[in-house]
């Protein structure tokens, strides 16, 4: 269907999709970036911008962690900030549970504007909520770290929510997390040698970090075992 346009020049793309994939999420992880990088060959004006928005959050919520399609793409768009000149707006919090389609598109622009600053415009500003950096295994503790925490951490209306931890027999639970500089400690009763952490690893999750510019951080995990969209092509 872009076929028309590509005698035209242009600046970048603003790609907002991914609900019809969410059942082929593991597919997902190749397909996005292979129509990225195809767009940019039809084009031949080398890698222009192409900023994205990460799955909303939607559908009911629920009370124990479990494993979700949604999340495994919106981890699949993730991976394809990989690519040169990608931004992803993360808008887990602005979704609704009955509207696949959310009326809150402001803050969707605006979080769009800020990739769009940074990457296109070459100004300095915070224009991602925390990332996923690193995680390290202390004493019945797990310490996740992340990247992009501007002006630091911060919980959103009350305690920190969101985080999940298991050991080796995966089977997650709801952790207690603490922030500790640009760091978050997560920990369970129960899971004396915890292997994995999860944070907003659902179709519609409770979570509320942030960073210092008020940008919510993106969903993650940090294990790498079968998702339940694996076996789908």
């Amino acid at each position: 269907m872009i076929s028309p346009l590509l005698p035209y020049a242009m600046r970048g793309a603003i790609w907002y999709q991914g609900e019809s994939n969410a059942g082929r999420a593991y597919q997902y992880r190749k397909l996005f970036p292979a129509m990225i990088n195809s767009w940019r060959k039809a084009w031949g004006q080398g890698d222009f911008p192409f900023l994205f928005v990460q799955l909303a959050n939607f559908t009911p919520t629920f009370p124990e962690p479990r494993e979700s399609a949604w999340a495994e793409l919106r981890e699949a768009q993730t991976m394809t900030l990989s690519l040169p000149n990608t931004g992803m707006a993360v808008i887990i919090d602005i979704g609704e549970a009955g509207d696949i389609h959310p009326r809150n598109k402001q803050d969707v622009g605006k979080r769009l504007g800020l990739q769009a600053e940074k990457i296109v415009y070459g100004r300095e500003v915070a224009a991602s909520g925390p990332m996923y950096e690193s995680m390290q295994i202390e004493e019945g503790k797990i310490r996740i770290k992340f990247k992009h925490a501007d002006n630091g951490l911060s919980a959103k209306d009350g305690d920190l929510k969101g985080f999940a931890i298991a050991g080796e027999d995966h089977k997650f639970v709801w952790a207690n997390a603490v922030i500790e500089g640009d760091s978050v400690v997560v920990s369970a009763e129960g899971v004396a040698k915890p292997a994995a952490v999860r944070y907003a690893w659902d179709d519609n999750p409770v979570c509320n970090l942030y960073n210092g510019a008020g940008l919510p951080a993106c969903p993650f995990r940090t294990d790498d075992w079968p998702g339940k969209t694996i076996n789908e092509k």
